[in-house]
This record gives C-alpha cells, structure tokens and sequence, in this order.
C-alpha cells in the first residue's frame, strides 16, 4: 500500500484547529480520508466550521480512529479530554510524521534546540538558493509545513522543529538533524529540564545509520544528552560542533552580524551541514557575506558614533537576553514581559557593561527580585516609558558608545500580541524619539 493509500477511508481525528490543525485536516482530506475535528475554543470552531470542515467530539464517538493528530501547541496533561488521550497514546501523530511520510525522497534538515534556531535556518537556506538548489523554510518559522502542496524535484527541506511537535512524533526522521543548544525553557510544559532535554533528544534516535546528527559539545545542558547516548545508542553520524573550531572563518567573512558569539554558533552548524551537502566553499562564503539577519533578532535599528540601537525582541528567556547583554557595552537595558517559569537570571559577568535596567510589563516584581542586587533598575511599566526614560538619562550621559539593547528576557504575551509586534513597536518609537530629537 502506498502512503497516498494509507489513509484512504480512514478514521482520523483532529484536535486543536489553529494553523497546524487545519493544514493537517486539508491534507488529510486530499488523501480521501474521514476527518474528524475539534477545538476547544468556540471561536475556532466558528471559523473552522465556515472552512467546512467536520466538527465532532470524537472522542465520544463510538466509531474507531486509525490516528488523532495533536497541535503542537496541546499538552495531553492538561487539556480537556486528557484521558481519553492518554487511553490512545499509540495513536497520536503530528503533522511533522505526516510530513515525513508525504516527502520521504525529499532531503529533509531538522534544526531544534532552545535558541537560534530560525537564524540558522535561514543560513543554510541563503547558501543553498546561492547555490541554486531547490530550498524552502517550513515549520515553526513560518507556514505550516503541510501547506506545501506542489513539490519540486530534488526539493530540500529545512525545519525548524519545536520540542511541543517533537513532544508526540511517531514517524518523522530527519536526514540532518541538529540540537542547537539547551537552556530551561518551556518547563511548564515538560514539568522538568531532563525531560525537555529527552523531548529534543527524540530527533536524534529516530535517524539511521545513513543520518548525519550535530550538537554543541560545549553547551552545558546539551552534554546531557551524550549521557542519554551511553544507555541508548544513536545511529546516525554525529557531528560535535565546537564553534572554536571554525573560527578560520572569520578571515574570509565580512559580516558583522556575525561577531556575536550566538550568531557565530549558528554559523558553524550551517557550515558543517552545508559541507556534509558537499555545497563549495565560495558559495558558503558568498551566502555568509550576503546574510542579513532576521528582524527582531539582535537587530541594529540604527548605529552611529553616538549610540547603538538593537531590537532582541525575540529573546524571550534570560539565556536568549544573555547573548545579546554579552556582546555590547553601556548597555541601557529594556526587560520585562511574561516571565518564563522557572527562568533566573545571573548578571554575575556582564553586570559592569549595564549601565541601567528599564523593566516593562504587568507584572514586574519577578525582574525586580532578579536584578535588584547587580545593576540599577527603574520601573517603567510599558515601553514607551521606557524609551522616554532612557532618552532623559543618556543625555547626561557623554561617552561613547551607548547602546539601547531591547532584549526582554521574557514573552510578549501580557502586552503584545507576540514578539514581531512588539519589535516592531519598539522600532517605531525609539526611531521617533531619537533620529529625530538627537539627529542620530
């Protein structure tokens, strides 16, 4: 039987109808299969039944179901049918095992870890179109990865892959497959770091013999793993990457976005993969020096003499905050938002480049308690607080040169729609109150 066969007829239920919901159930219709869907949110049950998809409480359904298919963003430990889903835990798939089996003869590299995953994605995506091979970017970064319909011959695929999709994956496999690094995060979700840690781990032990892996043998958490390796063997080639060692790199690029030591990182995982793709090295080259960045990530808003604005609106965790506070100096540092659970903070060696902290969000007695002891700290509540305030303060201030650095440390959920926007709101007003008033 064919996979295009495999689900002909079959029951499949569908829970959770955000994007990753609704491209599963359109996929899965196209294979002539019997989908049933459901979320527990009426509004999405409005518009999913205005995309004439079949709302039903399957699992009060007496007919049998081939698979149920989870959204990433579900956790089976707290949600409203949790029994019935822990009754059928060997009928749980994702979209990513979907995926695998509809695209199992296109080249498929999967990277996952805590942070930098989308930069370098869209690394090894700038280098392969240089190179002129058939790329796109799917996943978490962008569009569902079963909104691809019409694939290309020798297409290549780059995921970036979240541990909530790893979470329930039965079937997915990744050619490439890399851990980028590991630091505590989403821990309410995965109760604890060792468990987080075997959730981003399920990457690596479902590849063979003919897989390449990678990790960062230098990231503290991501040794762990190897210890997970020693009672359950790998298959795959691993690759221990260890940023020192691509730094003759630096001789042959001319990018400043890539003096951070994060970025950097990025860049030594995309080399290796790229040169296991036996992609030439002029072209990696090329691709490196024509890299831009993505918005919101260490992003220079503007940089002059006088002052250098960043937007980390992405960094969402004090480790994701930490790589931005470790590469510039006189920092003035905008934080604050929806503390990640269980996240601390330790200033211990980057506390004498901040000059001062401007806190932001509801609730700001968590960044208080974490920073009241290292740096000088105001309460600004909201950010455009925050950039009046440090526009009064740096005008006493005469050295050269400051640096704005909005890196929060912390999800934009309390006051923003999500991190884009209120990078993009940040942008805005720090442009109005300082090109304008400074002449910057």
């Amino acid at each position: 039987m064919s996979f295009l066969q495999k689900y002909e007829n079959k029951n499949i239920a569908i829970y959770g109808m955000g994007k990753t919901g609704c491209s599963a159930a359109k996929t899965l219709k196209r294979l002539k299969a019997k989908v049933y869907c459901w979320d527990d949110n009426e509004k999405v049950r409005k518009k999913v039944k205005r995309l004439n998809f079949n709302l039903n409480k399957f699992w009060v359904n007496k007919s049998k179901f081939h698979n149920i298919i989870i959204s990433p963003g579900i956790d089976i430990n707290n949600c409203k049918i949790e029994k019935y889903l822990k009754k059928n835990l060997n009928k749980l798939i994702t979209d990513l095992d979907i995926f695998f089996e509809l695209n199992k003869n296109s080249l498929l590299i999967s990277i996952t870890g805590t942070n930098g995953k989308s930069t370098t994605c869209k690394i090894i995506e700038k280098i392969l179109k240089t190179a002129k091979r058939n790329v796109v970017t799917v996943g978490n970064i962008g569009k569902p990865i079963l909104s691809f319909k019409k694939i290309k011959k020798n297409y290549i695929f780059i995921l970036e892959v979240s541990s909530y999709q790893l979470q329930y994956s039965r079937l997915f496999r990744s050619k490439h497959a890399a851990i980028l690094n590991i630091s505590p995060d989403h821990l309410e979700r995965h109760g604890n770091l060792i468990n987080y840690i075997k959730t981003k781990s399920k990457i690596f032990f479902a590849q063979n013999s003919t897989d390449y892996s990678y990790i960062n043998i230098k990231n503290i958490h991501s040794k762990k793993i190897k210890n997970i390796f020693k009672r359950k063997k790998i298959k795959s080639n691993l690759y221990n990457i260890n940023s020192s060692n691509y730094n003759f790199l630096k001789k042959k690029i001319n990018n400043i976005y890539f003096k951070s030591k994060g970025n950097f990182e990025n860049l030594s995982f995309a080399y290796q993969i790229l040169k296991n793709l036996k992609i030439n090295e002029k072209i990696i080259i090329d691709g490196l020096n024509k890299f831009k960045g993505l918005p919101h990530r260490q992003e220079i808003v503007f940089s002059n003499k006088k002052l250098l604005c960043i937007n980390d609106s992405k960094a969402t965790s004090f480790d994701a905050s930490l790589q931005s506070l470790s590469n510039y100096e006189k920092i003035y540092w905008i934080v604050g938002g929806l503390s990640k659970y269980k996240d601390k903070f330790n200033l211990k060696n980057i506390k004498n480049e901040i000059i001062k902290a401007y806190i932001i969000g509801k609730n700001t007695t968590f960044f208080t308690q974490q920073i009241k002891n290292d740096i000088p700290f105001t309460i600004s509540r909201d950010l455009k607080n925050a950039v009046n305030s440090i526009y009064n303060d740096i005008k006493f201030n005469k050295s050269k040169k400051n640096t704005i650095l909005f890196s929060p440390a912390a999800a934009s959920y309390d006051q923003f729609k999500n991190f884009e926007d209120r990078g993009t709101f940040f942008k805005k007003i720090i442009i109005k109150k300082f090109k304008r008033k400074l002449n910057v």
